[in-house]
């Protein structure tokens, strides 16, 4: 397994692994499958852009080959000035059949790692819906811990998820 920075060119594989993680874990995610599906090449390609130097938002990708995506994070740091020492993790995905082979965490310290190198950056954010307890156990091994609950976070229907806040310090 390797694991590189994802760019316009991974369009394709992006689609199939995000797609398919929106309609196997539905929960985990705040776009549905059908919003995702209504976004155009074009839009996929630009969340697939690195930018900065080094790079403020990006999407890993784990690849099992040359050509396998078998998981993804993605990650952007804040714009505003006085929210530049944050930054987010998004859409972070392991394929179920490769799940409890390290490819989460290695994702994860990957996106750490780079995000330490990335001048006056001091905090990474996630959320990870109370149920799924294997993405937050992952997340608070790694040194996240939870600073909130979000309480409705999510509303499908009649049917409520709330979400924990998880922060890493990059001060230590």
């Amino acid at each position: 397994m390797h694991i590189r920075l994802l760019s316009e060119h991974d369009v394709i594989p992006f689609q199939a692994l995000r797609l398919r993680g929106l309609q196997e874990t539905p929960d985990a995610f705040a776009v549905t499958s059908d919003e995702f599906q209504q976004e155009s090449h074009p839009q996929m390609a630009e969340q697939l852009c690195v930018k900065g130097d080094p790079p403020e938002r990006f999407v890993l990708g784990a690849f099992e080959d040359e050509d396998t995506l078998i998981g993804m994070v993605g990650f952007f740091r804040e714009s505003l000035s006085k929210l530049r020492h944050k930054a987010t993790v998004w859409g972070m995905y392991v394929a179920p059949e490769k799940r409890g082979q390290g490819v989460g965490k290695r994702l994860l310290q990957d996106l750490l790692r780079r995000s330490a190198t990335l001048p006056g950056l001091e905090q990474v954010h996630l959320t990870v819906v109370t149920t799924n307890k294997a993405a937050h156990h992952l997340y608070t091994t790694l040194g996240f811990r939870v600073y909130g609950l979000e309480p409705h976070a999510f509303k499908q229907g009649e049917r409520y998820l709330d979400e924990e806040l998880m922060l890493f310090s990059l001060l230590k």
